[in-house]
């Protein structure tokens, strides 16, 4: 039984992590190198993570410069970042490439808002779903007689406080990101 909750416990700690992940990508007005983490560029003919092809640097707070080790992948480059979703248009100069990161719109900053606040929603329901899981588990193993009713219920109160406790952890996270994009 307690292997199983740690399992649990495992699969929240990693919603928690990829949650944090998706935070970081979520450009706040400052230049984040974390914002390129999604790009891929077609390199060799494989889909190449951007990071793996370039050295991306901030010289200012609100530039990215992305300068690849092989120069062949310059304009490779410069088109997946004009596909993706940032928004930002790429400027080459020949050698890399620079991204100016404008000061957000009051517009942009509440639907970026609203966004993090979906996301964080969406762990939440992972949390559950990983909770859900878990007492389906406890109960199967109860009907087989396996353990326990204390033990089914012992097992329902800590996965329920496991859940309260990365819920509270999805809140204050939230709540972080988007007061970092209300000041902006």
């Amino acid at each position: 039984m307690k292997e199983q909750i740690k399992s649990h416990e495992a699969k929240m700690q990693k919603t928690l992590d990829v949650l944090s992940k998706e935070l970081a990508a979520v450009r706040a007005g400052r230049a984040n190198p974390a914002v390129l983490d999604k790009i891929t560029v077609e390199y060799y003919g494989a889909p190449t993570p951007l990071n793996q092809v370039a050295a991306i640097s901030t010289p200012d707070p609100r530039t990215l410069a992305v300068q690849p080790w092989d120069g062949s992948v310059l304009k490779a480059i410069e088109k997946a970042i004009q596909v993706s979703d940032l928004g930002i248009n790429p400027q080459n100069d020949g050698k890399q490439i620079r991204l100016n990161f404008p000061p957000l719109t009051e517009e942009r900053r509440k639907e970026l808002i609203k966004g993090v606040s979906k996301t964080g929603e969406e762990a939440k329901v992972a949390l559950r779903n990983i909770r859900r899981d878990a007492l389906d588990k406890f109960k199967a193993a109860q009907k087989k007689s396996e353990i326990t009713e204390d033990e089914l219920h012992d097992g329902e109160d800590k996965m329920q406080k496991l859940t309260d406790k990365y819920v509270k952890e999805i809140d204050a996270m939230v709540a972080k990101k988007s007061k970092e994009l209300a000041e902006v």
